[in-house]
């Protein structure tokens, strides 16, 4: 399969994953969580609460109130793992078709909910992106920092939290010699947040990309053809990391998404 083949197919399932009923474009709402128990709209009886070092989160109701956790109706107090879990469990409202996912940011824990009504899903049409350009398709190398290192750096909701990141990955462009910071995820692949003037006036102003695993060398291909709108570029419910120190081009990036378009 050709470069341009394989990127065509990987807008389709970028396309159709945004589309899902419980994707991205899905979410209404982040609610975060204290560790007294509470509704997520007041007035409500179901009651969350953060568990210990946000790592869960408790959840209080009622058969009635139509909750269900692995096919089974909740009727009590049950304890739910977070999405930074290696098992984290979800909670549907099959009656709404609802689905609630418990998550954990930098020591803090929130509910999401996902609902296939939501107007950014139903007003979705498709993504902005520059044509496929083979010129965008650099080689690079990943050189792992010695040790954990984290970085603050202010979120999209205007909080600072910690990004952790684990190496450097080297590449050349026209207009010369780059490093950006990059994080490792599932699979070994690598995880990169950068902004350029492409995007500037945009919202959000930062992309992100991923890369395959690097080889036992570090020599890794980047792909900026597939850099993509972080999550909330969809709606305002995400807590997408911006830039790392280093990330910021000053020349354009003209390839990947360049933005959302609506109905």
């Amino acid at each position: 399969m050709s470069d341009v083949e394989s990127w065509r197919k990987w807008r389709t399932r970028r396309d159709t994953r945004l589309r899902d009923p419980h994707g991205t474009l899905a979410l209404t709402g982040t609610h975060w969580l204290d560790e007294e128990p509470a509704p997520i709209v007041e007035g409500q009886p179901v009651l969350w609460s953060a568990g210990p070092e946000a790592k869960t989160v408790t959840l209080t109701a009622k058969a009635e109130h139509g909750l269900v956790l692995n096919g089974e109706p909740i009727d009590g107090t049950v304890t739910l793992r977070t999405d930074t879990d290696e098992h984290p469990d979800t909670v549907t409202a099959p009656d709404y078709d609802i689905l609630l996912v418990p998550i954990e940011r930098d020591g803090s824990a929130a509910l999401r909910v996902y609902d296939p009504k939501a107007a950014t899903l139903q007003a979705f049409d498709g993504i902005e992106a520059f044509d496929f350009d083979p010129v965008w398709i650099v080689p690079a190398r990943f050189t792992p920092f010695a040790g954990p290192h984290v970085e603050k750096v202010l979120n999209a909701d205007g909080v600072v939290r910690g990004l952790g990141l684990d190496g450097t990955v080297e590449f050349e462009l026209e207009d010369g010699r780059h490093t950006l910071q990059a994080a490792l995820t599932t699979g070994g692949r690598l995880w990169i947040v950068f902004a350029d003037p492409t995007t500037a006036e945009a919202k959000p102003f930062f992309r992100f990309l991923t890369t395959p695993a690097p080889a036992e060398d570090g020599t890794v291909t980047l792909d900026f053809n597939r850099a993509y709108l972080a999550p909330c570029a969809f709606t305002d419910h995400y807590v997408c990391p911006l830039p790392p120190k280093g990330n910021t081009f000053e020349s354009p990036i003209r390839a990947g998404e360049l933005a959302v378009k609506t109905r």
